[in-house]
């Protein structure tokens, strides 16, 4: 696994190069926030962004692209179905709709958001067929456990490619990443600075010191080196080039160690088996 720089890829089991690094835009505000932070993130040189349909902000997000000067095949355009989309035809609806806002002709990555029961295999099977059609390069979940995983593995036609769940020292689910990384199922942090709580541990403290980092650039990097994608969510540009400042030093594995036994299954989200939809 090598993490060389800001545009370095993991490879998806159906071939297509994700990149590693991205930009979250989760709570960036639709219009001139979102479109600047994109704006200022390409040209950091960021390659991956991610939006999903319920942050309201996927026009803005287009707009950047068009505007950027990176060329569309060189961006890593990730969006997600919204629960209340679920269900075949709507999800395929909903999946038109995300495309006409960001004024894009395909997706890099589509995710199904939540494992909304009842509906996520359906929802699946129109993810598959949009996959088929060559409108997205790959398809993938969010916020699903192993059992979620199982269920769409059962009958699932395209085992998903990538698995989108909160993840940070106080929520390895080291065993939910094993058995994702058994299935080449690739892993992708949400909230990896467990909603700022990092900033306060005297334990990432030490860390910054020692290495002459921030600590959110010791939290990025464990992601990297654990093999998990990440996409840290900024709208300071001083930020989101601080944040990609991480590919000229490594952890040691005792460190990463640290961090890993850090582990609380403490989530600062919704559980995915109790979230109301």
């Amino acid at each position: 696994m090598d993490i060389t720089d800001l545009q370095g890829t993991f490879k998806l089991h159906n071939g297509v190069n994700m990149p590693y690094f991205g930009l979250g835009v989760y709570l960036s505000e639709d219009g001139e926030e979102v479109i600047n932070a994109v704006k200022w993130a390409l040209e950091a040189g960021y390659r991956h962004i991610d939006t999903a349909a319920i942050y309201k902000n996927e026009e803005g997000v287009g707009k950047a692209i068009q505007q950027s000067n990176v060329p569309r095949e060189d961006i890593f355009v990730v969006s997600k179905v919204w629960n209340a989309d679920q269900g075949y035809d709507s999800t395929i609806k909903a999946f038109e709709a995300s495309l006409e806002r960001l004024q894009l002709d395909y997706l890099d990555l589509y995710l199904i958001h939540w494992p909304v029961a009842g509906k996520f295999k359906e929802t699946w099977r129109a993810l598959e067929d949009l996959y088929k059609e060559k409108k997205i390069r790959a398809i993938g979940v969010s916020n699903f456990l192993q059992h979620h995983l199982e269920e769409v593995m059962e009958d699932a036609a395209v085992i998903p490619m990538v698995n989108q769940m909160e993840f940070h020292p106080y929520l390895v689910q080291q065993e939910l990443l094993d058995f994702c990384k058994e299935h080449h199922i690739q892993y992708e942090a949400w909230s990896p600075m467990m909603q700022g709580k990092i900033f306060e541990m005297d334990a990432f403290k030490a860390m910054a010191k020692k290495y002459n980092k921030s600590i959110a650039q010791i939290v990025l990097r464990w992601d990297l080196q654990k093999g998990v994608i990440t996409i840290p969510k900024s709208t300071k540009k001083e930020r989101i080039v601080a944040n990609a400042a991480i590919f000229d030093f490594e952890l040691s594995s005792e460190d990463m160690e640290q961090l890993d036994q850090m582990d609380k299954a403490h989530r600062f989200g919704p559980d995915p088996d109790n979230f109301d939809f």
